[in-house]
């Protein structure tokens, strides 16, 4: 009808109709009905009736109908539905169609409810033009509006007219997008209005429609103003030679502060989270099978031989050497592991969410193959065993301090030699076997801390599988910073041990976000009560030398990956916490990892990280932050649990000034959550995610080095190259050593394939140091699996790419301030010297003809669930953006998809239907894109590791723990194997010993290959990337961040339409002798609670109405 120009025949109709002398409206109701119905469905309607001058018409109709309420009320859906178009909506503005309408609002009245609902309703639809938003201001129309919201607010006390009061609410937003109306609001006491008459609705659900648009309008009138920061930038910076000079900090002033403009869309819309996924998929087919010209000389690739030793060392000279100097497992009395692969036995992995146990008793040891790291048989060793360390007095002297003194000791030279009776050799509080109050007796001398770390050990036995503290200090001794810390975290070297048990993911409890979105408006009604005491800053330095305050909780950050800039107590028992951009940045706030001591058990403490810039966060979807309590350690559990409750991430009203951000108005987003502390005077520590150091991950490597039987397993711990902090970027090669020196058995194993593995090109994507400590615990272990992974490849590990930014607490960039993963295409040796190296070494290898098999960069996620793959496939990405392929000219092996369903098999945590394998224009210079395209690695992936937990398999409902990503690790590696065996390449022999492995091992492997074999699809693969972070793909209430709400809803004026011609039909005279009121209430209630779910679910509903409607009429 409408393509025949049916719209116009029906405009044309009721223009004539309405100019005769006397219109005859028994001719117009229905027309306009049907007017309406044909109206909402053209989306030319509104131009072409203003062409045709109906809305002139329809004007002069409603002004004569004024006090005939049938014939308004037509008039009016007729004018909503012309207002549709902004455009007609402005001209409808400027021929008085508001005057109109106010002449029919009026306050509380329940015999024209039903008219005043439509007129509210059409205002709100006008008020959409930004033109008739400022002639409502400029005309007093909003103090009009809020009166008039107060007095349906006050006597709607049975809540049968939501609607109207919801449109008014409308009307009041669509004002407030405007920078004029939301000053005129804040002028008319508009956010208190509000906020006092919405407060006591926000715990009923049947109030959805009210209460989210007062969230909406109250966040978006909130001031906005900068951080209170002295600086938008980073409080480190670093000089890096021939950089270009970054000036001064940017200090952060109101002059330079710039307010939502009135021509911004939507002040509530992220541009960098509305781009269409397919636009930035890659089509251009010559620069997707295109190989680039190798740009290395073969000088250049000639330094990578030596990152290649076992290609041409004399293994006879090896082999003297290891048999001199070293000892075996044996020797050294560490226990073999005899079967160990870290997977799942029959036992479910439900039994981890079993309630904590609480009884001071030291950690469980039963199901070792579940509860417990890889090679829990490999003890830490003690400080009387093979290996000892020189600690020299003056070198360990610095991490002696007392708790006050911390933080500031992190920026000076002068030791202190009095500790406080509380304070460890670590500069923290802890608590001794004899009294719980207290840590020592008496003072230390510096020249004691050996003997005291002794004598804390054997009060407090440790069995933390590849942990020793005193390996821990002397390798902190040469981790270089760029505060240069002189303090260590409690937790890094004491260790921390996986908890038996897992946690489930924290149900998100209705209505949280709004809750703490009023606690926020409360703040800026009241602020008188609010306390605004600064109690720690890096900025303010004098703060830091504060002893004696017991009113308020005591915090610092001066410790390797901390990150924490400022704590402000706002309450009694709630603190607003800012965390430091990354070094030589003015962004990327997201990790934070600090001490607080001071608590009080038992009392709930909120804390509130007001400077996050992700849009989103898995915080609102069952993540918790983690915690390591020092007295729980000290009693036998020195486990990093997750914790917190009350959790909830949102956008606040703080944003970046325009010459920090870059484009002004930029968000900030709060991460708030609250934390009952188990112990009185406690110290702990609060993280993003498990933290895990890079003087770690050098203590891991020389316990692993040192532990391995050097007859079976060939470790090479090297250097790849220093970076440019000065600290060495540690490379590990792994592999079978030789049976002996002979040529044949050289040759073999020289022969064998490569494997690269890299991680933690991100610092703030710690899980993804988990999962590599779980593979290199795995491979050399002597788990028969492991074995024959090492006799048939080599693997060649990078750890850890970015050690500067894990070292002072970045969450995404190096000391330039780069994102490390987006460098791969053109690396400089000079600014990025790790990622250099790296690609340097792959095209070594690929110039030898060694290119890997597989290349896998370990990566952490933070808006998805579930462990996944991103890999490259040309046909998926021209699919996906809707090419033509053509099959004769394009060809591609699908062997990249093998792998990923091999763990879809065998790791309980991974979700092949996460997986993605779409080459972006925006991933163009990752690792993954790179070493696919330039070096020829078909399997070249990232694995993702989600911050959260699972919604899929054997741990759905779960959050991932440190025990589950190390599991991950080793299966990976378990994948490997299997991945060869599918191989064409697989020799008769490996496949016969392989088989004869999992044979020997069906009794783990068959059970959970079948409870795997049951994992649920799940939604598509070709989720969008965003800066490694798409946007959360499960649904939430998230409505305070929606820029768009169902306020035209077909559904519902099609009901309307249909009531009337009911109406007309039994001959009601309702409009003279008032509304059936209980009628109107439970039609207003449905739509309430509704609104949103009719709109985008039943279509079909919607148009079985417009039949039956069109069939009454």
């Amino acid at each position: 009808m409408i393509s025949k120009g049916g719209s116009e025949a029906l405009l044309q109709t009721l223009v004539d109709s309405a100019r005769t002398a006397s219109p005859d409206y028994n001719i117009l109701l229905p027309l306009l009905r049907l007017l309406v119905k044909v109206g909402q469905r053209d989306k030319e309607f509104g131009k072409k009736a203003l062409e045709l001058e109906a809305l002139d018409v329809m004007l002069i109709l409603a002004r004569k109908n004024l006090s005939h309420n049938q014939n308004l009320i037509h008039c009016l859906w007729a004018l909503q539905v012309f207002a549709s178009r902004v455009t007609t909506a402005a001209m409808l503005g400027i021929n008085g169609a508001m005057e109109l309408l106010f002449k029919v609002i009026t306050p509380y009245s329940r015999k024209r409810a039903r008219i005043i609902r439509a007129a509210t309703e059409v205002l709100a639809v006008l008020l959409k033009s930004k033109s008739n938003s400022r002639r409502a201001v400029n005309r007093g129309y909003l103090n009009g509006l809020l009166r008039l919201h107060q007095d349906w607010q006050s006597h709607d006390t049975s809540n049968d007219f939501i609607q109207i009061r919801r449109s008014l609410l409308l009307c009041l937003k669509h004002i407030t997008n405007i920078q004029s109306g939301r000053e005129v609001f804040l002028g008319a006491q508009g956010m208190e209005i509000l906020f006092t008459t919405t407060q006591k609705y926000l715990g009923n659900q049947s109030m959805d429609a009210i209460i989210s648009i007062v969230i909406q309008i109250l966040r978006k009138c909130y001031p906005k103003c900068s951080l209170p920061l002295a600086t938008a930038s980073s409080y480190y910076s670093f000089s890096v030679p021939g950089n270009m000079s970054s000036g001064p900090p940017c200090t952060i002033n109101k002059d330079d502060f710039e307010e939502d403009g009135e021509e911004e869309e939507d002040e509530d819309s992220d541009s960098e989270e509305t781009k269409e996924e397919d636009d930035d998929l890659e089509t251009d087919l010559k620069k997707l099978t295109s190989k680039p010209v190798l740009g290395w000389t073969e000088e250049e690739l000639k330094q990578y031989e030596a990152m290649c030793l076992e290609l041409s060392h004399n293994f006879q000279e090896l082999n003297s050497k290891s048999g001199d100097g070293l000892s075996s497992e044996e020797d050294l009395g560490i226990p073999q592991c005899t079967y160990f692969c870290n997977i799942p036995t029959e036992t479910s992995s439900k039994r981890h969410c079993q309630e904590r146990d609480q009884s001071p008793r030291g950690l469980e040891t039963g199901d070792t193959n579940f509860q417990d790291p890889p090679l829990k048989q490999m003890k830490i060793m003690k400080s009387t065993g093979a290996i000892t360390y020189e600690m020299a007095p003056g070198k360990i002297g610095p991490y002696l301090l007392s708790n006050d003194q911390e933080e500031d000791s992190s920026r000076r030279e002068s030791p202190n030699t009095q500790a406080s009776f509380k304070e460890p050799p670590w500069g923290t509080e802890v608590c001794s076997c004899q009294n719980k109050n207290t840590f020592l007796s008496s003072s230390i001398r510096i020249d004691e801390t050996s003997e005291t770390m002794s004598n804390v050990l054997e009060r407090h036995p440790m069995d933390i599988p590849f942990h020793n503290p005193y390996t821990y200090i002397v390798k902190a001794e040469g981790t270089k910073s760029v505060p240069d810390f002189k303090v260590l975290a409690f937790p890094d070297v004491w260790g921390h041990h996986s908890p038996p048990f897992s946690q489930p993911m924290l149900e998100r409890k209705c209505g949280i976000q709004r809750a703490k979105i009023f606690e926020d408006v409360q703040r800026f009604i009241h602020p008188e009560k609010v306390m605004g005491r600064v109690v720690f800053s890096l900025d303010e330095s004098w703060l830091l030398q504060s002893t004696d305050a017991t009113e308020y909780l005591k915090f610092s950050s001066g410790f390797e990956s901390g990150n924490l800039r400022k704590a402000i107590q706002v309450r009694e028992f709630e603190y607003d916490l800012l965390i430091n951009a990354d070094v030589n940045c003015v962004q990327h706030q997201q990790w934070f990892y600090f001490k607080v001591s001071g608590m009080k058990a038992a009392m709930p403490y909120r804390f509130n990280v007001i400077n996050c810039e992700k849009v989103n966060s898995q915080f609102n979807y069952g993540m918790q932050p983690t915690m390591y309590s020092v007295k729980e350690a000290l009693q036998g559990r020195p486990h990093w649990v997750r914790v917190g409750y009350d959790i909830c991430y949102y956008k606040n009203h703080y944003r970046q000034n325009s010459a920090a951000a870059g484009a002004p108005g930029k968000c900030h987003y709060t991460l708030t959550f609250s934390v009952t502390f188990p112990h009185n005077e406690d110290v702990c520590y609060l993280a993003y995610h498990y933290p895990y150091t890079y003087t770690a991950l050098m203590a891991h490597l020389d316990l692993l080095e040192t532990s391995v039987n050097r007859k079976k397993v060939y470790f090479q711990h090297q250097v790849l190259c220093q970076t440019l902090g000065g600290n060495p970027c540690p490379l590990v090669t792994i592999t079978a050593m030789p049976e002996s020196n002979s040529s044949d058995h050289l040759q073999q194993l020289r022969q064998r394939p490569y494997q690269v593995i890299v991680a933690r090109v991100h610092p703030g994507e710690s899980n993804a140091s988990w999962v590599m400590k779980g593979t290199l615990e795995f491979l050399v272990s002597s788990d028969p699996i492991a074995g024959l992974l090492r006799e048939s490849f080599i693997f060649k590990i990078i750890p850890m790419l970015n050690p500067d930014g894990v070292i002072n607490g970045n969450h995404r960039c190096s000391l330039r301030g780069e994102d490390l993963n987006r460098q791969w295409l053109s690396p400089s040796a000079q600014h990025q010297p790790t990622i250099y190296h790296t690609k340097g070494l792959l095209h070594y290898l690929n110039s030898i003809g060694r290119t890997p098999v597989v290349f896998c960069d370990f990566h952490g996620h933070s808006q998805k669930k579930n462990v996944f793959f991103y890999g490259c496939s040309i046909k998926e990405t021209l699919w996906q953006a809707g090419c033509t392929v053509d099959t004769s000219i394009i060809s591609e092996d699908v062997g990249y998809r093998t792998l990923p369903k091999i763990l879809d098999k065998v790791a309980p945590a991974f979700a092949i239907n996460s997986c993605s394998f779409l080459v972006e224009k925006s991933r163009a210079s990752t690792a993954r894109v790179v070493v696919w395209r330039e070096i020829g690695v078909l399997r070249s992936y990232t694995m993702e590791s989600s911050y959260c937990g699972c919604n899929q398999g054997p741990y759905k409902g779960l959050q991932l723990g440190t025990r589950e990503l190390e599991e991950m690790g080793a299966t990976f590696c378990l994948g490997l194997l299997l991945l060869q065996l599918k191989s064409l390449t697989c020799s008769s022999q490996f496949m016969a010993q392989a088989s004869a492995l999992l044979d020997a091992r069906k009794d783990i492997l068959g059970h959970h290959l079948q409870r795997c074999s049951g994992k649920s699809s799940g939604s598509s693969s070709t989720d969008m990337e965003l800066d490694d972070e798409p946007p959360c793909m499960e649904e939430i209430d998230y409505s305070t961040d929606c820029s768009s709400d169902e306020e035209t809803d077909i559904h519902e004026l099609d009901q309307q339409i249909q009531e009337m011609a009911l109406v007309e039909a039994v001959g009601d005279e309702e409009e003279k002798n008032g509304i059936d009121n209980r009628s109107l209430s439970t039609s207003e209630l449905y739509v309430s609670k509704h609104w949103t779910r009719k709109s985008r679910n039943s279509p079909q509903s919607s148009e079985s109405t417009e039949v039956s409607s069109r069939g009454k009429i």
